[in-house]
């Protein structure tokens, strides 16, 4: 059977690394995208563990530039805050690595996407809105929505069983790395 393309972005992190194996069940080439806007050394590693998790179509694009200039500095213009203490960094990041990711989708010519955001936050709109903005007719694959790995002790041991590495600091939350933090 053919396998269906599908573009990830990939942070590198836990949950997306175990979306990786996951899709790779459901019968899905798995194409990542990593946006560079400030995270350092770890697009390095994002770039190593997708390898080592066999994607062969690795994406990484440094956006700091266009991060910096078109989202960053009209942001710090505004002096914008939520909720007056919360900087808005990784919603900054968002609509830019949708765009860019979109141009992947088409260049790649698939339909299919899909985010590591989970089922309870914002994020999860940011990155689907931005993708029917893009292409109406996307099929988005949000496994934290849809899979069976609904707890975090259930996704420590779909990596055990795969022979995902786990870093023993693994909190239950993360951070997102850019220029803002």
């Amino acid at each position: 059977m053919l396998k269906k393309k599908i573009v990830l972005a990939y942070s590198g992190g836990l949950d997306t690394s175990v979306i990786i194996k996951w899709l790779q069940e459901k019968n899905f080439e798995v194409i990542t995208f990593t946006a560079d806007i400030g995270q350092g050394d770890e697009i390095n590693f994002a770039k190593n563990k997708a390898k080592k998790l066999n994607v062969t179509r690795i994406y990484i694009k440094n956006l700091k530039n266009e991060f910096i200039k078109n989202y960053i500095f009209p942001y710090l213009r505004s002096s914008s805050e939520y909720e007056n203490s919360y900087l808005l960094g990784t919603a900054l990041a968002r609509p830019l690595i949708v765009k860019e990711l979109m141009k992947i989708s088409f260049y790649e010519k698939t339909n299919f996407v899909s985010h590591g955001a989970t089922g309870k936050g914002n994020d999860q709109i940011r990155f689907e809105l931005g993708f029917k903005y893009f292409n109406p007719n996307i099929n988005i694959i949000a496994p934290w929505r849809i899979w069976e790995i609904n707890t975090r002790d259930k996704l420590l041991n779909f990596c055990l069983k795969n022979n995902i590495k786990i870093n023993k600091k693994t909190k239950k939350f993360s951070i997102d790395k850019n220029f803002p933090y």
